[in-house]
């Protein structure tokens, strides 16, 4: 059965000898030599019927494989003795090796060539717009803002900037004034008594814009507290109005409640 193939265009004797291990699906580690081989012979000879240049890079790896398959094909040399020293060729010492090693190093770098290519081809693909000059549309330049300072300046407004930096990073320890129910039922009663049984206070009199959340909350529950105790009676005289208070308790006021609240 003849072997036909079709003629293709190769970059060297690498080239074939990888299209033909590829073709036959062959391990590159155990290459068959006697089959590769006649493949190879057959690919020149049908190079030559067709008029086709062989160059001399094809003949020279044509002898190449023949002196591998002779290699293959005959018995190891036996063992030389001279002077106590055994001369004679490794057991493991195979001949396909050096084109073995030449060939994977080849297959890297045509993978290498083919992604190179196939990069190429994919950025063919964008097109770019050319440079133009903006010169025209830039702002007008200002001038230099350090001008005419010199490398001292610099330093010292470095350093400046330097201090503003650790004092911005300085914190002081506050106590908060704590200001019990209690004490605020009682200053709520004496703003009551001035006027007497029955006196009338507004809510609002009792609050002033210095006071923080904590005393305004305070004095609600202090209110609040004194509506329990009947001490107190609260009222608006219209939707949305102030808050009157009206005294209703006693002239000396007993058993003051601890209340406690958690901020």
């Amino acid at each position: 059965m003849s072997v036909q193939y079709k003629l293709e265009t190769f970059e060297g004797p690498l080239d074939l000898l990888l299209h033909l291990i590829d073709k036959a699906e062959i391990n590159i580690q155990d290459i068959p030599v006697t089959e590769i081989t006649e493949q190879y012979m057959v690919y020149l000879q049908n190079m030559q019927e067709l008029e086709l240049e062989v160059t001399s890079e094809f003949l020279v790896m044509a002898a190449t494989l023949l002196s591998i398959k002779s290699k293959l094909l005959l018995p190891k040399p036996p063992i030389i003795e001279i002077d106590d020293f055994d001369f004679y060729e490794e057991d493991d010492y195979d001949p396909r090796m050096d084109l073995v090693q030449k060939l994977i190093e080849y297959r890297k770098y045509k993978g290498i060539a083919q992604h190179l290519h196939e990069r190429e081809w994919e950025r063919s693909l964008i097109f770019s717009k050319e440079p133009e000059d903006l010169a025209s549309w830039m702002p007008t330049a200002s001038e230099n803002p350090v001008q005419g300072l010199h490398t001292v300046d610099l330093v010292a407004a470095f350093q400046k900037a330097l201090r503003k930096v650790v004092k911005r990073n300085s914190y002081a320890r506050i106590h908060r004034d704590e200001i019990s129910v209690k004490d605020r039922i009682r200053d709520v009663v004496e703003a009551l008594k001035r006027g007497g049984k029955g006196g009338k206070v507004l809510f609002s009199k009792l609050l002033h814009e210095d006071m923080v959340r904590q005393e305004i909350v305070v004095t609600f529950l202090a209110i609040l507290e004194l509506m329990k105790m009947k001490q107190i009676v609260c009222y608006q005289e219209r939707l949305f109005d102030d808050i009157v208070m009206e005294w209703r308790g006693e002239e000396e006021l007993h058993g003051i409640p601890d209340v406690e609240i958690d901020y």
